[in-house]
């Protein structure tokens, strides 16, 4: 079980939102967002932000950092490595049957992430039989979005999945993210895409789409 950040909204937390980091950062990197996001009237909530295991990175010249997977190159059609990904699942799934165990089932569970974690999030996320109640992935991708219909799970489909990317990111373009929101939308998954203008970061708008996105599941 990956050590992890938590946060509560309030005692008692009905819902979780489990937010997995980028490469290189941690478990600590988002969680200044909350008292930003949330908003008066939303049930008690716990922000679960895990630390990724520390690997070697190919592409920073095998320098070991925090990461869900290996990156060899910059082609986004091998870039995560799929043994790299397919571990992050399980632990991802790890998470969440610990919500489980703690009264926080699938359907008030959201998945999000950001860059990496945001791939991961969409890899784990497109793959359940049991639904959660929304996945949030920004500044990403989804890795081998062009052989998706060979592991989407049909139950997976009814997660709405918000995305939300900047137009001038430098490091995962946006062409990218809007290529994997497409085949996601081709797939049978309801995508609700956002663009801003910024590089690889979230912006105040985002925040507030996203805060409005999160009102309508937490109802």
């Amino acid at each position: 079980m990956l050590d992890a950040v938590e946060l509560e909204t309030g005692a008692h937390p009905t819902w979780t939102v489990l937010w997995l980091h980028g490469l290189g950062a941690d478990g600590n990197d988002f969680a200044p967002i909350v008292p930003e996001l949330v908003r008066p009237g939303w049930p008690a909530l716990r922000f679960v932000f895990p630390h990724a295991p520390v690997r070697p990175i190919t592409i920073n010249n095998g320098l070991p950092m925090r990461a869900w997977y290996d990156i060899a190159g910059m082609d986004f059609a091998n870039r995560a490595d799929a043994a790299g990904v397919d571990e992050s699942i399980v632990q991802v799934e790890a998470l969440l049957a610990r919500e489980a165990e703690r009264g926080i089932g699938p359907d008030h569970v959201l998945l999000a992430g950001f860059s990496q974690g945001g791939a991961i999030t969409l890899a784990a996320g497109v793959r359940r039989r049991v639904p959660l109640a929304g996945l949030i992935a920004l500044s990403t991708y989804l890795p081998g979005a062009d052989q998706l219909a060979g592991f989407a799970a049909e139950a997976a489909k009814a997660q709405p999945i918000f995305m939300g990317h900047g137009s001038a990111d430098p490091v995962v373009m946006q062409a990218f993210g809007h290529r994997s929101a497409q085949a996601l939308q081709g797939a049978g998954f309801a995508v609700d895409w956002h663009s801003y203008p910024m590089a690889h970061s979230v912006c105040a708008e985002e925040i507030r789409d996203l805060g409005d996105w999160m009102s309508q599941r937490l109802g």
